[in-house]
């Protein structure tokens, strides 16, 4: 095959810290320094980079014991260009100056070191089986995250509703909340067993992702042997 014949899938030259190669792949360079990033998320690299699991500290370790929720991330130092991905998902690039996100831990990519982050309850879900937690993000700095699909923002000025797997992110400012009472479809939340929606309401956005998570398999039968479950724990220890 000729080199011609593929130039389209040359790198992209890198225009900051974090480089969109594709929908699909985020290059980040690193000069020295380190990034968080998605734990099993880097697909290659060229240079001297090292990574290493992420404690979350003694707080987010009491919360994950308690909650069974978590993220899973691993720090990534040295010098050279990493690339990573997830699941072939759209990346997006979004940029924080001293301001406050919150974002679904299953689309959360790779964000700066500068960036401190917590695991918090939205409000309401407490009466929820096991409850309803989210990874706080605030500082200053890069953030990538994944949707499956598409995604859509909307503007919560107006009372907003969404699945609790198709919510990626929203901004700081925007207060959250526990809607039950749904008749007209049913929104099974993270195996809660629990029919909800998040409410968000205040200025601000929600970005949507047009999934509501991960198919879980059917139970296989008993004389077929395997195990048919899905394993929805984000360990952060």
């Amino acid at each position: 095959m000729s080199e011609t014949n593929l130039e389209q899938f040359k790198e992209v030259t890198p225009e900051g810290r974090f480089t969109l190669q594709n929908s699909s792949m985020l290059k980040v360079r690193l000069d020295g320094d380190e990034i968080q990033a998605m734990l099993g998320s880097m697909v290659a690299y060229q240079g001297d980079i090292r990574f290493e699991h992420k404690s979350g500290g003694l707080g987010r370790f009491l919360k994950k014991a308690v909650t069974g929720e978590g993220v899973k991330l691993m720090a990534c130092r040295g010098t050279g260009d990493l690339f990573l991905a997830h699941d072939k998902r759209k990346i997006m690039v979004l940029d924080l100056n001293n301001e406050r996100m919150t974002v679904n831990g299953d689309n959360i990519l790779a964000f700066d070191s500068g960036i401190d982050w917590d695991i918090r309850r939205v409000e309401g879900a407490g009466r929820l089986a096991g409850g309803l937690f989210n990874v706080v993000l605030e500082g200053t700095g890069k953030v990538a995250v994944t949707s499956d699909g598409d995604p859509v923002l909307l503007d919560t000025s107006t009372p907003t509703f969404a699945d609790p797997d198709s919510a990626v992110a929203w901004s700081g400012n925007v207060r959250t909340g526990i809607r039950s009472d749904v008749s007209f479809k049913t929104f099974i939340g993270r195996g809660s067993g629990e029919t909800f929606q998040i409410s968000f309401e205040g200025p601000g956005w929600v970005l949507i992702q047009p999934s509501e998570g991960p198919v879980v398999p059917p139970h296989s039968h008993p004389n077929q042997g395997g195990g048919g479950g899905f394993d929805m724990d984000f360990d952060n220890d």
